[in-house]
């Protein structure tokens, strides 16, 4: 199984109330970034067979844009194991019972996703590697036997930049004078 692991793009900042904190929206450069992601994952060709998001306004926003824009049209799942409270053995148990997908979209927050991933890569009798993801960021993650692998993980610099190069126009601009 591919496991693409997505922390939800910017939202703006926290709200001191966390029953308003909880329906935050993305802001308008985090529905950019969520465009500029789609634009850059359809380039590579991926596509995803199902999608789990957080329950939060601002990861189902995320989700949605990334599914629609890839071309994903099933419907997305909310899972309490991606929101911010989550554990380790939820999270698992939500691998478990996904293993079906060959790809699978998580989309939640962080610090659990972080700890998630970290868990992911290194054997049980270890301590769990740090990993830092930033908002936006995509780590894309091989569950075979044994610890996974780290196939990719775009930060949202490398995502703007990509997304730069693959836009600009292929002859140069001249001046008409």
């Amino acid at each position: 199984m591919n496991l693409y692991i997505l922390r939800h793009a910017s939202a703006g900042l926290r709200r001191k109330n966390p029953i308003l904190d909880l329906k935050r929206p993305l802001d308008k450069e985090g529905k950019k970034h969520c465009l500029q992601l789609a634009y850059v994952l359809n380039a590579l060709n991926i596509q995803f067979d199902l999608i789990v998001s957080s329950p939060l306004k601002r990861c189902l926003q995320t989700a949605s844009l990334i599914g629609t824009e890839t071309g994903y049209e099933a419907q997305i799942l909310n899972s309490n194991a991606l929101a911010p409270e989550a554990t380790l053995p939820q999270f698992q148990k939500l691998l478990r019972e996904n293993s079906h997908a060959e790809n699978l979209l998580v989309v939640g927050h962080n610090p659990n996703l972080s700890s998630f991933l970290g868990s992911l890569l290194v054997p049980a009798t270890s301590s769990e590697a740090k990993i830092r993801l930033r908002k936006g960021s995509m780590a894309r993650v091989v569950l075979t036997r044994g610890p996974a692998t780290l196939q990719t993980l775009l930060d949202p610099r490398t995502v703007r930049a990509l997304y730069a190069t693959s836009t600009k126009r292929s002859r140069r601009k001249t001046s008409r004078k």
